[in-house]
C-alpha cells in the first residue's frame, strides 16, 4: 500500500504548540506552506527530545571548520514565532521520528511517522485483534508520514520555541520532582 507523504521542502512556518491547560496539554507539530497545513500530535517528551537533537545537530555543524553552512549560534530575531497554532486538525499521533541533515540544501530533515500497531500496548493489540474481522472501508490502513525540511535558521528558531513551550507546563516540586498541579500537590518524598 502506498504511503501518503505530507512533504514540506521550504515551509512558511514550522512550530510546536499546545492546546489545553498545563497538565492536560496536547502537543502538536504544525507545518504550513501557503494554504497547506498539517498538524501531528506529539508527546511532551518527544517535543523536548526533538528540540534537543536539532540543537545538537546544529551545534555539530557550527564546529565544522569554517562553518560552511552559516549555522547561527542563536535564534535569528526575524525568525522568532510566538504566535498560537493555526486551526488544528490532527493528521495522526506521532510514533517514530527521525532527524537528518541534507548538505545539498543546508536543511535539517525531520520525518514523523504515525503510531503503528507494533507501538501500541498489549491491551490495544488485543482489542485490534478482536476487531480484525470488521469491515475497513474508511482508509484506516493507509499509511502516511510527515517530511519537513527546515533551513538552519528556522531549525534554530523551532528548537528555541519548542523548549519554551515544553518548559511552560506545570512547575516541578523541588522536593520530589513531580509536577505541581494548579489545585495543589501532595509531595511523596523518596525513601532514603
Amino acid at each position: 500500500m502506498p504511503t501518503r507523504v505530507h512533504e514540506f521542502a521550504w515551509p512558511d512556518r514550522v512550530v510546536v504548540g499546545t492546546i489545553g491547560l498545563p497538565g492536560a496539554r496536547t502537543f502538536y507539530l504544525q507545518v504550513r506552506a501557503a494554504t497547506q497545513i498539517v498538524s501531528v500530535a506529539l508527546e511532551k517528551e518527544q517535543s523536548a527530545l526533538l528540540a534537543e537533537k536539532i540543537d545538537e545537530i546544529l551545534d555539530q555543524l557550527i564546529a565544522v571548520e569554517g562553518n560552511p553552512f552559516s549555522v547561527p549560534t542563536g535564534t535569528p530575531i526575524e525568525l522568532v514565532d510566538n504566535d498560537q497554532l493555526e486551526a488544528v486538525q490532527e493528521q495522526f499521533r506521532t510514533g517514530a521520528m527521525s532527524l537528518g541533515w541534507d548538505p545539498t540544501t543546508a536543511q535539517i530533515v525531520l520525518e514523523a511517522f504515525p503510531i503503528t500497531d507494533a507501538d501500541a500496548d498489549a491491551d490495544a493489540n488485543a482489542n485490534a485483534n478482536a476487531n480484525a474481522n470488521a469491515n475497513d472501508d474508511d482508509g484506516a490502513n493507509e499509511t502516511e508520514m510527515l517530511l519537513v525540511r527546515m533551513p538552519v535558521g528556522t531549525a534554530r528558531a523551532f528548537a528555541k520555541r519548542t523548549r519554551e513551550i515544553v518548559g511552560a507546563g506545570r512547575p516541578t516540586c523541588p522536593l520530589c520532582g513531580y509536577p505541581i498541579d494548579a489545585d495543589g500537590h501532595i509531595c511523596t518524598l523518596p525513601e532514603v
